[in-house]
């Protein structure tokens, strides 16, 4: 084969793989979604409650059915499920930081190129006019509370 054929062929690849890649996200996101909003208050005490009968039921002494042992795999798949819904979470928020960056960028990249080449102003007006601005935005802190202290000043009430 040809290096151009090859080159074109990893190229195909490597989009089929971004499409797949977006079509899973979206499959995952669609599942959560629909997972999260299956489990109201009634589904959850309902199995909460079948899942308390039938531990009941199973003779919690006898040796083929340990209590104990049941508790702690359920609550270990409760936390692997936790800590994959908290990595799932955690990648939607990086790519969406990610968006808002590459965003913010081209509105940046637009904005200097609308605006063209910043104007040559005096070196003695520069101080005079940020002064003022310095004052009013010191004002402005000290009027508004920082945010630790806000919440310290509900949690007070």
């Amino acid at each position: 084969m040809k290096f151009e054929a090859l080159r074109h062929r990893v190229k195909r690849a490597e989009q089929v793989v971004a499409i797949r890649v977006d079509e899973t996200q979206c499959s995952w996101f669609t599942l959560s979604q629909a997972w999260r909003e299956g489990w109201t208050p009634l589904r959850i005490i309902s199995v909460g409650l079948a899942g308390g009968f039938l531990a009941g039921k199973l003779e919690p002494g006898s040796t083929r059915f340990h209590g104990a042992r049941w508790l702690q795999m359920i609550g270990s798949v409760s936390n692997l499920l936790a800590s994959a819904q908290a990595a799932f979470a955690s990648m939607q928020a990086s790519e969406a930081a990610d968006t808002a960056e590459q965003a913010a960028d081209k509105v940046d990249e637009a904005v200097d190129d609308a605006v063209g080449p910043a104007p040559v102003t005096p070196v003695r007006a520069a101080p005079a006019a940020a002064a003022p601005r310095a004052k009013v935005t010191a004002t402005q802190e000290a009027a508004q509370p920082q945010p630790a202290e806000a919440a310290t000043d509900l949690s007070e009430r």
